[in-house]
């Protein structure tokens, strides 16, 4: 069976999930989802991010969610869905919510599971991308196996 471990932001959509099921064919795969909740470090990067996408309401919009320890519950809610649709699609999952240190856990997960692959599933980040700070790019570099890089769909 094919283990990957999926590093998400938000709840996975219907295309999320059926896009990251199918990467490999046919293949059984089983996910280890991890949930990572908003920080509160990183709202002005999200605005910066809105505007470069044209979503000027979701960029004013950014200080009415919630972040930090105020982010965990909405974050655990978010991850429960998202195993369930993974589990739903046929697929084994686990998950947990990971607060902090989110590459030393994935470099953790990585090892403990005997992981194929990992998929970092976000939402696009013009200037973490830029500078390669991007999940994936530091992922990469800690990991040993093979990242993948999705933008996720929203609804």
């Amino acid at each position: 069976m094919f283990t990957s471990v999926l590093m998400i932001e938000k709840p996975l959509t219907p295309v999320d999930v059926e896009f990251v099921t199918t990467l490999h064919g046919d293949d059984q795969v089983s996910f280890v989802v991890l949930m990572q909740p908003r920080g509160d470090q990183d709202r002005l990067l999200r605005a910066i991010d809105d505007v470069a996408l044209g979503e000027l309401p979701d960029a004013i919009r950014e200080g009415e969610e919630p972040e930090g320890t105020d982010a965990r519950l909405p974050a655990e809610k978010a991850l429960a869905h998202s195993v369930e649709a993974l589990r739903a699609s046929g697929n084994e999952a686990v998950g947990q919510v990971v607060e902090k240190h989110p590459l030393d856990k994935l470099k953790s997960v990585v090892e403990e599971t005997g992981a194929d692959e990992v998929i970092v599933l976000t939402a696009p980040h013009f200037v973490e991308e830029f500078f390669h700070r991007d999940w994936a790019s530091r992922a990469r570099h800690k990991v040993g196996v093979p990242v993948l890089k999705l933008f996720a769909h929203t609804e």
